[in-house]
């Protein structure tokens, strides 16, 4: 009979970490890069927003609204 396992089951539980551990090495590597790819399109995107004709009136909105509470504007 034929074994899929490629690592023989380790005795302890530090062993068992580290037979985990071997087998995700890249895992980390590949999170960080698409957490990156994702922040990166987020950020071009509020770019492209803010420095639009829409970004103009969002802001102008905005500042007009927080004087108006504080009342100097």
């Amino acid at each position: 009979m034929t074994s899929l396992r490629t690592l023989p089951a380790p005795a302890s539980r530090p062993a068992r970490r580290a037979a985990l551990r071997e087998r995700q090495d890249g895992i980390t590597t590949a999170e960080y890069a698409v957490g990156t790819a994702a922040g990166a399109g987020l950020a071009g995107l509020l770019y492209k927003l803010l420095t639009g004709g829409f970004g103009d009136q969002l802001l102008k909105t905005l500042f007009d609204h927080v004087l108006g509470l504080l009342g100097i504007g």
